[in-house]
């Protein structure tokens, strides 16, 4: 379906930071650098809360102190990190903490025992994502693609920024991040991208690790098999899905959940992820009656596999930019379609949209991104490669 969208957007770029050092000088750097995009998010999710659940930003805050002893058991450097951003951005530790936990909280039912008597707390939708891989038969060109529409909370767009982390001796990242969060998704410089979607819910009161932290411990591997160890051996607080790509040609998805995992391999080069399990339903959830919590995944899925088979005849990466964006750019149920809008039949607060439509590159390290949806925004080809210095390829 072509994009709906006919006038193209006002011309707007992701903002571009590079940190490095310690991990408490890397947090300064970050912090300084995002200091009044931090604030913005503080203030939307203030608000988000405060209507889906009447809590206040200080009890959120204080409450997610729970993930500080884990977070330091499992990555004392994330801690110092997440110190350092707050220390650049004038905040709070436990104000980084909770943004960097923002599913966490929106799923963890002990949050709305914290409610005042007599309110109700809105269901909230998972967190949306099209994630994707293409390489061998999918790739006419002989390229390795990894990427995804990333799709949230409207109200967060201007908190969105590209960041490039150097860390010798781990690999370099580059990654979309809301302002202040020390992970989501991303590629690096050993070639390997992941790319995520939100599947909501938990299984038990168990205290996990929250997913910003996850997965920038994905993307700190220097090969597959130890990114893949990090989905498998650590216990999240929430369910997600990890869809991991490298540039030597090889993809897997794992649907992670706290009890167990479910994997999927691609077919015939080309493999698609939303927010519904599709390697299998878990027990717990099979058992009590499970619905997808974003129906509008079943429509998204097939949709981006059936634009993203054009890849096939492309002859070159720039024609191949061109057949990913305008699959990407399907508007198929708008406006909760693969390339989201904001929904005027809700109110301000629960506007959705795809935040950043990104492309990587893992045979040739070029990343380029859409400010928002992709139907009306061209690629932003960020100035970093991802093998660029001495920890790339070479």
């Amino acid at each position: 379906m072509a994009p709906r969208s006919t006038k193209p957007a006002p011309a707007r770029v992701l903002p571009v930071i590079e940190i490095s050092g310690s991990p408490l000088d890397r947090g300064r750097q970050y912090g300084e650098a995002v200091r009044p995009q931090l604030h913005a998010a503080l203030g939307y999710y203030e608000e988000a809360f405060g209507r889906s659940a009447g809590l206040t930003w200080d009890r959120v805050a204080a409450r997610a102190g729970r993930w500080l002893d884990p977070v330091r058991d499992y990555a004392p450097d994330l801690v110092e990190e997440m110190r350092g951003i707050a220390d650049g951005a004038g905040v709070g530790l436990l104000d980084v903490l909770a943004l960097n936990a923002r599913g966490e909280v929106i799923y963890d039912k002990s949050f709305a025992e914290m409610e005042a008597a007599g309110q109700r707390t809105e269901e909230e939708p998972a967190e949306g994502c099209t994630s994707f891989a293409a390489y061998g038969e999918a790739s006419g060109d002989g390229h390795v693609y990894a990427g995804q529409n990333w799709d949230w909370r409207a109200g967060v767009a201007d908190t969105v920024v590209m960041i490039r982390i150097v860390q010798p001796p781990k690999p370099t990242l580059i990654m979309q991040v809301e302002a202040g969060q020390v992970g989501r998704q991303g590629a690096n410089s050993a070639g390997i991208a992941l790319n995520a979607n939100g599947l909501g819910g938990r299984f038990d009161d168990a205290v996990g690790l929250p997913q910003t932290v996850v997965r920038r411990s994905v993307l700190d591997q220097s090969n597959i098999s130890d990114a893949l160890d990090v989905l498998c051996r650590t216990r999240a607080h929430i369910a997600s899905n990890a869809l991991l790509t490298c540039r030597e040609g090889f993809a897997i998805d794992l649907e992670t959940t706290p009890a167990g995992h479910g994997w999927m391999y691609p077919t015939d080069g080309l493999l698609v992820h939303g927010n519904h399990y599709q390697a299998g339903v878990p027990a717990q959830l099979a058992a009590s009656g499970y619905r997808p919590m974003s129906s509008d995944s079943l429509v998204r899925v097939p949709r981006a596999e059936q634009g993203l088979r054009a890849l096939r005849g492309s002859t070159g990466p720039e024609e191949s930019r061109t057949v990913i964006r305008r699959a990407m750019s399907d508007h198929l149920g708008h406006p909760e379609s693969l390339c989201t809008h904001p929904d005027p039949r809700r109110p301000a607060v629960e506007h959705w949209t795809t935040l950043v439509s990104s492309l990587a590159d893992l045979t040739s390290g070029d990343y380029h991104v859409t400010a928002g949806t992709p139907c009306d925004r061209e690629y932003q080809h960020l100035p970093w490669n991802l093998y660029d210095g001495p920890y790339g390829q070479d």
